[in-house]
């Protein structure tokens, strides 16, 4: 897997290129968190929840101020995660974003197609380091369809991801389970489902 954004894959510096964004998630992670959807990840998973995410096309360019402000606006959220696409492959800004919300008390945890050994190696995507030593949570490797779990009871949606407790602090708070669904209605009437489908058929 190379583990760099594709050549014409251009970022302006400050910004993220995110696919969607809720508050309240309770199947993201621990608590009641915000999620960022980053936009782009060239795995394309069989059986991936969120294909839309795949192309590394600019979708929607937000400044990391203004994301985290938005965060921030809503008491609610005790942590944010990042999932995707892959976080990794805009880590720079996923970092300065975690740095911002943690000054401010919230939790961060991350999805990811890496494993963290990938995340540790010389070669791996720019910033890792730096988003790795915010995270207090990361789910690593790569979502195969052949090795799904479809439980109440797992945290993971394959057998072969990781839980990593990367600040003891949560080692008790690992208590969502990825089988589980959220659809989050918007102001303008659209819908975010969130969570994972598993063997759910939605009309």
């Amino acid at each position: 897997m190379n583990q760099t954004l594709p050549p014409e894959t251009v970022i302006a510096p400050d910004y993220l290129n995110i696919m969607g964004y809720v508050d309240e998630s309770e199947v993201n992670g621990p608590g009641s968190r915000a999620v960022v959807w980053v936009q782009g990840c060239a795995r394309e998973c069989p059986g991936c929840f969120n294909p839309a995410s795949w192309s590394f096309e600019t979708n929607q360019l937000i400044p990391i101020s203004q994301l985290a402000e938005k965060i921030l606006s809503n008491p609610n959220n005790e942590g944010v995660t990042f999932s995707g696409g892959e976080p990794f492959w805009q880590a720079i800004a996923l970092a300065e974003l975690a740095k911002i919300l943690k000054a401010k008390g919230l939790n961060v945890m991350s999805f990811t197609g890496f494993t963290l050994p990938q995340l540790q190696a010389a070669d791996a995507p720019p910033g890792a380091a730096e988003l790795l030593e915010q995270l207090d949570i990361l789910i690593d490797g790569p979502y195969v369809e052949s090795l799904a779990i479809h439980s109440p009871d797992s945290p993971v949606s394959s057998r072969n991801q990781k839980v990593r407790i990367l600040n003891p602090a949560f080692a008790d708070r690992i208590t969502w389970a990825s089988d589980q669904m959220e659809i989050h209605i918007l102001k303008d009437g659209s819908r975010i489902i969130t969570g994972f489908r598993g063997q759910m058929d939605l009309i």
